[in-house]
């Protein structure tokens, strides 16, 4: 072997050797803080605060915001825990954290103080806003640094909590990480249309620099649990909450929303037995009107769906007069769901949260420039005509 040769091989072994080598700037995770939900609620300082503080280790703020980290996995002792409202066992597959004061980014720098791990957002799956601190700031402020942060992606799921967000993100399960179990519930949403799309930071963000209203789902909580019910409602120019709605509301919603699948409709027949009807296909057309100045909207709503319960007796025959029945019964009960909801949204909140804006949009381009900006208003006057129709193509099996 010549040496120009085995000079060849060796060099050829040392850039191997680079190239399998690790990366020179890396850091292990055990070294890191991966904190995977985020709260903020209404600026109140904690007990370890007040104590620090009175040490002389506090810094001129205001208290107007209070943050929760969620970090995962975390172990933590038991004074730890209960600070945090964890199970006092000790041992959690989380750990929550709280510092307050006027700054997010300042907050964020605080837990650098308290923590020999740096907080990483890489992997941020929630945030959660309670329903008082969006009455008082716009969600603009609040996630503002959320917004400009690089360490956060844009695909986590944004929610609003009715009571504090520390307690939505606190679980009795020391086995279950809250952030992870809020991201999965909304999973379910083909089977109920009381569960709004998720909403994510990256699609909020859009829908705030559009000044368009917009609904974000609620979640709410009780002895370590957390459920989804409602949705609350922001004006799209101060993004500050202004109302909400109830799970009805949503299925009223969900008959005027052309993406959202799934969903029951349950009523009684003439005997007073319950009935129960699940939707398996659904096709909406929102069509819009426009005859000089006036804007006016008809709602087509077609679904096809199973009989998928009924309690009347056994013996009875579920066909032919008795299905026409029951479907005229589904088809006016979807219509009474969507004239609350929009009883609510055009005269007690005055603003378009559904699909309205987006059809005229399309469809009339030029009155849409000439109506966006005051369109929350106007679109509480415009009249609104719907018709549904659902269609039983299955009664289900049943055992003889």
């Amino acid at each position: 072997m010549t040496p120009f040769r085995m000079l060849l091989r060796v060099a050829s072994a040392l850039c191997i050797l680079l190239l399998i080598s690790g990366c020179w700037s890396s850091r292990e995770i055990e070294d890191l803080s991966l904190y995977v939900g985020l709260g903020i609620d209404v600026g109140k300082e904690t007990a370890f605060e007040k104590d620090i503080a009175e040490q002389g280790g506090t810094y001129p703020k205001k208290n107007y915001v209070t943050a929760t980290v969620q970090i995962a996995p975390g172990i933590t002792n038991s004074q730890s825990s209960q600070q945090s409202g964890s199970p006092s066992s000790g041992k959690t597959s989380y750990s929550n954290e709280q510092l307050s004061g006027d700054s997010m980014l300042q907050i964020f720098r605080q837990f650098a103080l308290r923590r020999d791990r740096p907080l990483i957002g890489h992997h941020l799956k929630v945030i959660v806003v309670s329903k008082d601190i969006a009455k008082k700031y716009g969600l603009n402020q609040l996630l503002d640094f959320v917004l400009r942060d690089n360490d956060i992606r844009p695909n986590c799921l944004v929610l609003i909590s009715h009571h504090r967000a520390l307690d939505v993100l606190t679980s009795q399960d020391p086995s279950r990480i809250p952030a992870f179990y809020l991201t999965g519930i909304t999973n379910n949403s083909y089977l109920s249309n009381k569960i709004l799309d998720p909403v994510l930071l990256s699609k909020l963000d859009a829908q705030m620099q559009s000044g368009t209203s917009f609904l974000l789902q609620n979640v709410l909580y009780s002895h370590g649990e957390d459920k989804f019910s409602g949705g609350s409602i922001f004006d799209g120019k101060t993004t500050k909450f202004i109302g909400e709605l109830s799970q009805t509301d949503l299925e009223g919603l969900s008959w005027l929303n052309s993406k959202k699948k799934g969903g029951v409709l349950k009523t009684h027949n003439k005997q007073g037995f319950t009935v129960v009807y699940e939707i398996k296909k659904k096709k909406v057309k929102i069509i819009p009107k426009v005859v000089g100045n006036d804007i006016s909207f008809h709602v087509k709503t077609e679904s096809e769906g199973w009989l998928m319960e009924d309690w009347r007796a056994p013996e009875e025959e579920e066909k032919g007069e008795y299905l026409r029945e029951l479907e005229k019964d589904f088809a006016e009960l979807a219509e009474q769901q969507i004239r609350q909801v929009l009883s609510k949204l055009q005269h007690t909140y005055k603003v378009d949260v559904g699909e309205f804006r987006d059809s005229l949009r399309i469809k009339h381009p030029k009155t849409w420039k000439k109506v966006k900006d005051d369109w929350d208003k106007i679109f509480s006057t415009v009249p609104i005509t719907y018709e549904v129709k659902t269609t039983i193509t299955n009664p289900g099996s049943s055992t003889e």
